[in-house]
């Protein structure tokens, strides 16, 4: 800080205070482990002491063979760990192992029991060694592929299944630090990727976090109803049917709306989600980013809409989708609609019909389908239907609020997706003859 006051000041030099900061030693993740690895060869050792005379001079018999097995593969694992991820681990493991070997140099009173001690302390310190190599080095083959972790699947068979494509040797060191860690517990169901040079350790700690896994996508199209995204759902890969068997309304009231009808309430959108995922998790998605396009986009509303509400908005915008899938016709087709309302006109809107007919309705649109009264009927009867046809997108949701001023009330369809518009009623025969001709 300068001194800006006094200029003798400025010549003051005030020595720095040095404060001894006490620094409080981070606890490392391994330590846990480690506790628990002693407090097994405590209990290994109880169990040493406590076996009947028999069964400590059969061990006793067996234990040269075994310690010499077991600093075969002690000095094996020590010299690859050394090697590759941990020298200092390996390290402490060596010291260890010297220490303990001076330790037991001193003569036990009991020496029938010498020999197993020997065996058991050389059997834990070669099983540690290994388990500090096996948990650390990089698994070969598990970048291959993306694996599934299935919903209720053990960390054994996992690990069975690890073993099975030859990725792990044994089962044993996973489920192992599987409860060291206490992280068996929390597996989480998803399809995973694993990046080069993964290792058990690593593996473990992503399937329990979720980290890695693999989002899957599903797409909602623009123009289709509730019931046809309902089925699309259904037949959906890796996605839990949570609603397989409950009526839309029974849906809505989920959502928190059992008496808003589900038509045009869900954005069509790409949503991405885990294998294993509830297929709620996609309505409650959808509901709430269609939500919140209308409101923002009633928001920058034209003043001079036909209507007064947000909910005819997308009801009018369920219309505009199956016209036209064209964004920049899509507003004219606003234009004309809006048009009709203002004057009293029935939209004749021929999606709305098709809406009404339902299931019957199979691909080819007729007079008596145009007669035929519905409450969906534009034809029979003036204003907008009850409620949407159609599940609309953000364009024509926007082309609804949006119209482009136009003098047509009138338009037909001339190929492509697109339409000729006209003013007059004697106009728009004209054009249903001339495409009318050129489709036939």
């Amino acid at each position: 800080m300068q001194n800006r006051g006094d200029p003798n000041l400025s010549e003051t030099k005030i020595p720095a205070r040095k404060v001894a900061v006490k620094k409080t030693p981070k606890k490392r993740a391994s330590s846990s482990i480690t506790a628990r690895l002693f407090k097994l060869l405590g209990e290994l050792f109880a169990d040493l002491f406590a076996a009947p005379k028999s069964a400590l001079k059969n061990l006793a018999r067996r234990a040269p063979k075994i310690a010499a097995e077991t600093a075969r593969r002690a000095a094996a694992a020590l010299k690859t760990f050394t090697k590759t991820r941990a020298p200092r681990a390996a390290a402490w493991l060596q010291s260890a192992l010297s220490h303990a070997r001076a330790r037991l140099a001193v003569p036990l009173r009991n020496t029938a029991l010498a020999p197993a001690v020997y065996a058991a302390v050389a059997l834990f310190f070669a099983g540690a060694t290994y388990y500090a190599w096996a948990v650390h080095r990089p698994l070969p083959g598990l970048e291959a592929g993306p694996m599934t972790i299935a919903r209720g699947d053990t960390l054994g068979r996992i690990a069975a299944r690890l073993e099975s494509r030859e990725i792990i040797g044994e089962t044993f060191t996973l489920k192992l630090h599987g409860r060291l860690s206490r992280l068996d517990k929390r597996i989480q169901a998803g399809e995973y990727e694993f990046p080069p040079g993964t290792s058990l350790r690593q593996f473990l700690r992503r399937i329990a976090s979720g980290r890695g896994r693999v989002n899957l996508r599903i797409a909602i199209i623009e123009g289709w109803t509730f019931a046809r995204m309902r089925a699309h759902l259904r037949a959906a890969s890796d996605l839990r049917q949570d609603t397989a068997d409950m009526s839309a309304r029974d849906i809505m009231a989920l959502l928190g709306h059992p008496d808003l009808h589900p038509e045009g309430r869900f954005a069509p959108d790409t949503y991405h989600y885990a294998a294993g995922a509830s297929d709620l998790a996609i309505y409650r998605a959808a509901f709430a980013l269609q939500r919140e396009r209308l409101e923002a986009i009633w928001r920058g509303r034209s003043g001079d809409l036909s209507f007064r509400e947000r909910a005819q908005a997308l009801i009018l915008a369920s219309i505009i989708e199956k016209e036209s899938p064209h964004a920049g016709e899509q507003r004219r087709i606003s234009g004309v609609f809006h048009n009709r309302l203002r004057k009293g006109m029935r939209l004749q809107a021929d999606p709305t019909v098709i809406y009404g007919v339902g299931e019957a309705f199979d691909g080819d649109i007729t007079r008596k389908h145009l007669r035929t009264d519905t409450p969906y009927n534009t034809y029979t009867r003036r204003g907008l239907p009850p409620t949407p046809v159609s599940l609309p997108g953000e364009s024509s949701l926007r082309a609804a609020v949006q119209p482009q001023k136009t003098d047509a009330y009138y338009f037909v369809a001339k190929g492509g997706g697109r339409h000729h518009f006209s003013a007059t009623l004697k106009q728009h025969n004209r054009a249903v003859r001339k495409y009318a001709r050129k489709s036939g």
